[in-house]
C-alpha cells in the first residue's frame, strides 16, 4: 500500500516526526475501517479417487470440513470425487484420507480461488490474532 499526502502544514511548536507518524497511523486506521475489510481464505479444488465402499465416508468427511462436492464420476471400481474445500480444513488431508480408505484413496489439490471467510470462522480468527497481544 502506498499513500501520498498532498496537503499538510508544519508548525514550529507542535510539528515533529512523532506527530506526523501518529497522524499517519490514525489516518490509515480510519481509512482501513471505512473500507470494510474482509478476510479471504484460499479454496482448493480436490480430486479424490477412492474405492466405491469408502465413498460415503469420504463425502461426509469433506462436508464436515466445509467442503462442497462438485461432482462424482466412476472409474472402474473407483469413484472420483471433485470437491472444493478451504485450505485451513484440508491440512494433512492425505493422512486422513489414507486412514479412512485403508490406504487405497488418493487425492490431488490445486489452488482454485479465494473466498470470504464465513462470519463465525472470521470471529475465531480475529480472536486468535488478538490473543498474543493480551498475553
Amino acid at each position: 500500500m502506498a499513500v501520498d499526502v498532498y496537503d499538510g502544514k508544519h508548525h514550529p511548536v507542535d510539528s515533529d516526526e512523532v506527530s506526523f507518524k501518529i497522524a499517519s497511523s490514525m489516518a490509515f486506521k480510519d481509512a482501513f475501517l471505512k473500507a470494510k475489510p474482509v478476510l479471504l481464505e484460499p479454496i482448493y479444488r480436490l480430486t479424490i479417487t477412492v474405492p466405491e465402499e469408502f465413498m460415503g465416508d469420504v463425502m461426509g468427511d469433506l462436508t464436515s470440513r466445509r467442503g462442497r462436492i462438485i461432482g462424482t464420476d466412476a472409474d472402474g471400481h473407483f469413484q472420483v470425487i471433485t470437491a472444493d474445500a478451504p485450505l485451513a480444513e484440508i491440512d494433512r488431508y492425505a493422512t486422513t484420507l489414507r486412514s479412512m480408505t485403508q490406504g487405497k484413496g488418493i487425492h490431488t489439490q490445486q489452488l482454485d480461488r479465494y473466498e470470504n471467510i464465513p462470519g463465525d470462522v472470521q470471529s475465531r480468527v480475529i480472536a486468535e490474532a488478538k490473543q498474543p497481544r493480551a498475553a
